[in-house]
């Protein structure tokens, strides 16, 4: 056995030996429409994150981390379930904007996260944590918030997607209170949270902190933007360049002040929490996962303007199940158990988080609750891997975004995505090409054959709903997606 193997081994033992005694805290960030390439870690030369970027070589930092729906209500009720989107019933973003005019008609599903699921923070409430949440919820309204699913305290989360007032007060939040003129909403949930951590540094906790920036309205960080228009004059005043997707436009490149500044608030704000984990002397038994709900706004119909980030090379955006849609950054920290500066190229999904605060947390498993998620502990230790033959993506509603009722599959290097409006089906090998560029169904008729078996069974395991034919559908009328 190799040292290095021998000493991960010593501290597991002691790490879940010790459990008993001392409960890890969990630390989960959520943000939302992050994309893959919002982060300098990841690759972005316009955007400046020197606090996540730390965290990202204090853990371990995901290059194949996928959100489990390209918009945001399925896959937060992904992580709190430990389910696929499809199982728990809710595959749009609540209440979602099913078209009337156009060729199908997407499937009705739940406009809340039902009560009866088991979430993550129920688990931990009764196992003695303090559970706090701050920010975005869109799992339901009233008697469906996240009070009535396992968290203590809520600090802002209610039916919204976006801030109903935007950035700066008046919030017009039911579940916050407005602070004083000219305070940013980032930082007023950091501070709740801050807060949170003061008061409980003696208990475990799971604090979810799930930011609403950087979700539009795109409204800049006033202490920031002065740092991000001088950054952008410096390179000649880039326009946004676009490529055409089917019927969307897709931003190339990283050329918004307004957005940039939203992004350097959010990394302050994260910084100050990693600095108050260390004041309390609490960084070392704490666990951090950072990350998105799905791909970054890249790409949207004409009429909507121009999307503010880029997540090039991938492609398309939020909305779509093109990897721009569904791949998003994840960073993981446990002293301990991850090792910094690590990677891993392993693809992993929401679902996956349920399962890994669990064994972290030396709980038990419940396979019967997060069916569809995979422990990652395994994946801290050198060499470490997880078996798992599939990952999948329903989306079988129209978005802003351009994209049409469909799903995906990914199997191995292999990505299927069929798109049931245009009736067509596209094949790409994602090692060969991340940017699904070349669609290699007609080459590989076998390997389409073969995948369209797999996502027909994974459909029909976890209760998939589909779209139907539209009766009152004029081809030669405008449709109408906003």
């Amino acid at each position: 056995m190799k040292p290095k193997i021998v000493l991960i081994v010593i501290v597991l033992v002691f790490w879940f030996g010790c459990k008993s005694e001392h409960p890890p805290n969990i630390l989960f960030i959520l943000v939302d429409d992050l994309g893959w390439r919002d982060l300098k870690c990841y690759g972005s030369s316009f955007y400046e994150t020197p606090n996540i970027d730390r965290l990202a070589l204090q853990g371990m930092m995901f290059t194949h981390a996928y959100a489990a729906n390209p918009v945001c209500s399925p896959t937060r009720a992904s992580i709190l379930t430990g389910k696929y989107p499809t199982r728990v019933g809710i595959t749009d973003w609540i209440p979602g904007l099913d078209p009337k005019d156009r060729k199908l008609l997407g499937p009705d599903d739940l406009h809340a996260l039902p009560l009866e699921e088991i979430t993550i923070a129920e688990v931990l409430q009764r196992e003695g944590y303090r559970t706090f949440f701050a920010g975005k919820w869109h799992l339901g309204g009233e008697g469906f918030y996240p009070e009535n699913q396992g968290f203590d305290m809520n600090i802002g989360g209610h039916e919204a997607g976006s801030p109903p007032g935007g950035y700066y007060v008046p919030y017009k939040n039911p579940k916050l209170t407005d602070g004083p003129e000219g305070e940013y909403l980032t930082d007023r949930l950091t501070a709740e949270s801050i807060r949170f951590l003061e008061g409980n540094s003696e208990n475990p906790f799971f604090l979810f902190l799930s930011f609403y920036t950087v979700h539009t309205p795109i409204q800049a960080n006033r202490q920031s933007i002065a740092r991000f228009e001088d950054k952008y004059h410096g390179m000649g005043e880039p326009a946004p360049l676009q490529i055409t997707e089917h019927d969307g436009l897709t931003v190339i490149n990283q050329v918004n002040p307004d957005y940039a500044s939203m992004i350097y608030a959010l990394d302050r704000n994260v910084g100050y929490l990693m600095n108050k984990l260390d004041e309390l002397e609490l960084t070392d038994h704490t666990l951090i996962i950072f990350t998105s709900d799905n791909g970054g706004l890249s790409t949207l119909t004409a009429d909507r303007g121009v999307a503010p980030t880029s997540v090039k090379p991938l492609r398309a955006g939020k909305g779509w199940c093109y990897e721009g849609g569904i791949r998003v950054p994840l960073i993981i920290r446990m002293p301990g158990l991850t090792t910094p500066g690590t990677f891993s190229d392993i693809p992993v999904i929401s679902c996956d988080y349920y399962p890994t605060v669990l064994e972290i947390a030396g709980l038990s498993m419940m396979p019967e609750q997060h069916v569809d998620g995979i422990s990652l502990v395994p994946l801290f230790k050198e060499g470490g891997s997880i078996e798992r033959e599939v990952l999948f993506w329903h989306f079988p509603h129209y978005h802003g975004s351009s994209w049409t009722p469909g799903s995906a599959l990914r199997h191995n290097e292999w990505k299927l995505i069929e798109f049931y409006d245009w009736e067509k089906t596209e094949l790409y090998n994602l090692q060969d090409d991340p940017g699904e560029e070349r669609d290699l169904s007609p080459n590989f008729p076998g390997i389409v054959l073969e995948m369209k078996q797999k996502l027909r069974q994974i459909q029909e395991d976890t209760h998939a709903s589909f779209p139907v034919s539209n009766s009152g559908y004029d081809p030669d009328a405008t449709p109408n997606v906003k």
